[in-house]
């Protein structure tokens, strides 16, 4: 395993534990903002199936 897949976990569940995208950024050691959020992280299965969820109940 490379330091380079441990950053990316890292970056992911923190991500999923809720923490603000500009935090999950300074802990990894990220300029800016969108390399946080379109490289390194990922969303989860069972995100992405809560997100549909809602949406479906949203509309009815």
């Amino acid at each position: 395993m490379r330091f380079h897949h441990l950053r990316r976990t890292c970056a992911t569940l923190l991500l999923n534990l809720g923490f603000p995208p500009q935090v999950v950024r300074d802990i990894v050691g990220h300029s800016n903002i969108e390399a946080t959020m379109t490289i390194y992280a990922h969303g989860s299965l069972d995100e992405k199936r809560s997100a549909l969820g809602k949406l479906g109940a949203g509309l009815g």
